[in-house]
């Protein structure tokens, strides 16, 4: 580790590579994992789907974790792409990590709900059902949380789970992320846990590598708390770490 502090309550921590970023993430996951099952009998984690989470969740899975005591959920997914498209945010859990562990359960959004508006309040009541323990996630290159850009985040929003439009610029990152070959293959509209849905997990780890981050990490630590720039909710949260990579860091 390169080196570590706090801004606000937010904890942060900056690593040479990726790699080391998402492998020691994944250890102290694992970690606070191993303390809240000493606690109580099962727990509820939400993860994000996204290339910047892939080598801490390969890592987390040579972890010794008792997935069977695990209630899993995803923080957000697209409205209207095919239930087979790869670039379903289930989808791609169910690659890397869903369909890899014997869950206690797993809990995903339909994007292809024939109405999304109930979807939404379906798992609204499975998140208030199962409160979230930790929040797995990223930031977005516009310093989205989940799919909570700047125009629609709303750090007091009264639901926990609503329907969105996308901006220009996250739909954009899912081009440069690679995960579409132009913008106009990217759906508009999507599901997302709110703000408020996020920052109520007792603990959140959130992983951002990668130049194209740089900017957001640099608004994140920088720029006054506010719905302007989502990420910086974070800095109120009182069990938050925050893992960038040396290019992800380069503007702070």
């Amino acid at each position: 580790m390169l080196k570590e502090f706090r801004k606000d309550n937010l904890t942060v921590k900056v690593f040479n590579t990726r790699l080391e970023m998402g492998q020691t993430a994944a250890t102290e996951v694992a970690t606070v994992i191993a303390k809240l099952l000493k606690e109580k009998d099962t727990i509820n984690v939400v993860f994000a789907a996204a290339p910047s989470q892939n080598e801490f969740l390969s890592a987390l899975l040579d972890k010794d974790i008792n997935w069977s005591r695990i209630n899993a959920f995803h923080m957000d997914e697209y409205i209207g792409l095919h239930a087979d498209a790869t670039q379903g945010f289930a989808n791609f859990l169910r690659e890397r990590i869903f369909n890899k562990v014997d869950f206690k359960s797993v809990n995903c959004l339909n994007g292809n709900s024939e109405d999304a508006e109930r979807e939404a309040e379906r798992y609204a009541k499975l998140l208030e059902q199962y409160p979230t323990d930790i929040a797995l996630m990223g930031i977005g290159e516009n310093t989205h949380i989940a799919f909570n850009d700047p125009h629609v985040a709303d750090f007091n929003d009264s639901k926990l789970v609503k329907i969105v439009e996308l901006d220009t610029a996250c739909r954009q990152q899912q081009v440069n992320d690679g995960c579409f070959q132009e913008i106009s293959e990217v759906p508009t509209h999507a599901l997302t846990l709110t703000v408020p849905a996020l920052v109520s997990a007792k603990y959140i780890f959130c992983m951002v590598p990668s130049e194209k981050k740089a900017q957001a990490i640099s608004y994140t630590l920088n720029e006054n708390v506010s719905a302007n720039y989502p990420s910086t909710i974070l800095r109120n949260h009182e069990n938050a770490i925050l893992y960038i990579d040396k290019d992800s860091s380069s503007l702070i």
